[in-house]
């Protein structure tokens, strides 16, 4: 399950032959997104587990399982934006319900990043990955 942005994203790394393109866009996309206010930038937001500082501000529109989920996210390296900004690809809009159905380790191994990301940067990954999904949980749980 990926949404049409997500799968935009992927038919432009069908495209892009050369890994340090790839990183290129990863970044570029990374430039695109919004930043995140300093206000935000707090310890309740921020992302244990990630080499970088990461920030994860959810919003959710509505209650319980069909709420809509999207969020905001920062970080002080630009390639880690960048992967905020293909999870960002990958969630935003779905409901609290479908994003606990992604298989985001399938979705992002279509990228191939899995193979061209450091050990730091793969578990900061998963970090994201996981703070994305637990808030989610909880906001279909609190039903």
């Amino acid at each position: 399950m990926a949404t049409p942005a997500f799968e935009e994203i992927a038919e432009t790394f069908e495209f892009l032959d050369d890994w340090e393109d790839r990183y290129r866009h990863v970044i570029e996309l990374g430039r695109e997104m919004p930043p995140l206010d300093e206000a935000f930038r707090v310890p309740a937001t921020k992302v244990d587990g990630c080499a970088s500082q990461v920030w994860i501000l959810p919003r959710i529109e509505g209650e319980g399982p069909q709420a809509s989920f999207d969020f905001q996210g920062e970080s002080d390296a630009m390639i880690v934006r960048g992967l905020i900004a293909v999870l960002h690809a990958l969630y935003s809009g779905l409901t609290v319900e479908e994003v606990g159905m992604v298989d985001a380790a399938a979705e992002l191994g279509r990228l191939g990043l899995n193979d061209h990301l450091s050990s730091q940067r793969s578990n900061g990954l998963r970090a994201m990955v996981q703070r994305i999904r637990d808030v989610a949980a909880q906001t279909a749980a609190a039903a």
